[in-house]
């Protein structure tokens, strides 16, 4: 089965790689003060100025520990892990919301992906995928999936019955009601699930680093191993600061949504 389904595996290693390469060249080709003024400017667009003056701070602080690479190969890892949930686990949410037998098929399934601890998670990937960035990444999806499709589901359930009543007294069509009136009143809950799987992406950080994924898990796991005291919390402080930022950006929008 691995002989027959190599090339589909192959496809989708390429595709993946080669996505994270074109994250990592577009951060990477934005000078690293330029990209923290960035970064602090849309957190002050959108939330409040205590949160892009603390981007700026914690990123120049990473910079100026020496962790701005690493830093940007876990932005890429997240955010390409993210963008993959998105992809995947709206349109998963949607048809949830719309049948409740695949409801009942899913939330099962759902459960399993989000008990199941997460280092079980690399054994397949490692079988299908080898060692690298690739099975990181698909052991961080599988992970983080799972709360975008519940909320996803969950916000458009949630949608007032007399709106959808309204609708259909208007003779709006099925596609005319999921886009017209249930997304854009799910926008809020859509968005919180977004949020939990940047936070759920960014906690398997450590965990891909033991596959090889590169970036501030890396440092960490071989500052454990190393004994390196220093090295582990100067890493550690660095993801709890891109934590930080990324959960209060992704929140703000969220509201900016509403």
């Amino acid at each position: 089965m691995q002989d027959t389904l190599e090339p589909l595996f192959e496809i989708v290693t390429n595709t993946i790689g080669g996505f994270v390469d074109f994250i990592v060249l577009l951060l990477t080709s934005i000078p690293p003060f330029l990209l923290i003024l960035i970064i602090a400017f849309i957190a002050f667009w959108v939330s409040r100025w205590t949160i892009g003056l603390f981007s700026f701070i914690g990123l120049f602080l990473i910079y100026n520990l020496g962790y701005w690479k690493p830093m940007i190969d876990t932005l890429a890892l997240v955010l390409t892990s993210v963008f993959i949930s998105i992809i995947i686990g709206i349109p998963i949410g949607i048809w949830m919301s719309q049948s409740n037998r695949v409801q009942g098929v899913l939330t099962p399934i759902l459960d399993f992906m989000q008990t199941m601890p997460a280092f079980v998670y690399l054994i397949p990937s490692i079988l299908f995928f080898g060692i690298g960035l690739v099975p990181g990444i698909i052991s961080s999806v599988i992970f983080a999936m799972p709360p975008t499709i519940r909320l996803t589901n969950l916000g458009i359930r949630q949608v007032p019955k007399d709106l959808i009543e309204a609708a259909n007294a208007f003779g709006s069509t099925s596609q005319q009601k999921l886009f017209k009136v249930q997304l854009p009143l799910a926008t809020s809950t859509i968005f919180a699930g977004i949020n939990q799987s940047i936070m759920l992406s960014l906690s398997m950080v450590v965990i891909a680093s033991l596959v090889g994924a590169p970036g501030l898990g890396s440092d960490v796991y071989r500052a454990v191993t190393q004994i390196k005291v220093g090295v582990g919390f100067e890493a550690g402080l660095s993801i709890v600061i891109l934590a930080i930022i990324l959960d209060r950006i992704s929140q703000n929008i969220k509201i900016k949504k509403n």
